[in-house]
């Protein structure tokens, strides 16, 4: 599908589902769709298939992320996404919640400089991308119990994270786990525990975690 008709695409999906979305973050969300398609040729951004465009890639991608930012508030503050490779969730959650500080977490250099230049583009204010791992953010001072949010997707829920998680977290702060049918059952969640889980698409959902 030619690229000038992914804005349309997107508009037609999110309508099929129900989602209301201002026109300029529909905008915003074909222009990110875009842009990681076009870096996902030389860069491995995501296993998503993404040419030819499809329902399956819009929803994983941004209509998830968009549902997920219905149950928060940008008064939430400071989300930190953590492992942000291709930007989703973090982008399509800062654009439907322009109120969001965001600080991505990326360890690969060309994946962070793809979420530098998505940045850029799209014109986020307070965001950031840190280049490096989790485990070396989470013991930085000025980040320290700093985020009111952190998000998590398609990252190996162990004790390793759940200890950087715990340092990186506020008081009161929320997980955002998305989660799919390969994340384990059961996983030890270290000090958190889920607070409630809201159905994302038939093979995913949103797990909210505070400490316990």
């Amino acid at each position: 599908m030619p690229d000038v008709d992914l804005p349309t695409r997107i508009r037609g999906r999110f309508a099929e589902l129900g989602l209301e979305v201002a026109d300029r973050q529909l905008d915003q969300l074909a222009i990110y769709f875009g842009l990681l398609t076009k870096w996902n040729k030389t860069v491995n951004l995501t296993s998503v298939v993404l040419e030819p465009v499809s329902d399956t890639a819009i929803d994983r991608l941004l209509v998830e992320p968009v549902l997920a930012a219905r149950h928060l508030t940008a008064a939430e503050g400071f989300l930190i996404d953590l492992g942000s490779g291709g930007g989703s969730p973090a982008i399509p959650l800062k654009i439907a919640l322009p109120g969001l500080k965001l600080l991505m977490i990326e360890s690969r250099t060309r994946k962070s400089a793809f979420l530098r230049e998505a940045t850029r583009l799209l014109e986020l204010s307070s965001t950031d991308v840190f280049n490096g791992r989790i485990e070396e953010a989470a013991v930085r001072p000025d980040l320290r119990e700093t985020a009111s949010l952190v998000s998590i997707r398609a990252v190996r829920a162990d004790s390793e994270l759940w200890d950087s998680v715990n340092n990186l977290l506020a008081p009161g702060g929320r997980i955002l786990w998305f989660k799919t049918a390969s994340d384990a059952p059961g996983a030890d969640l270290g000090p958190f525990a889920i607070e409630a889980t809201y159905p994302l698409g038939p093979t995913s959902e949103l797990a909210l975690l505070r400490r316990k």
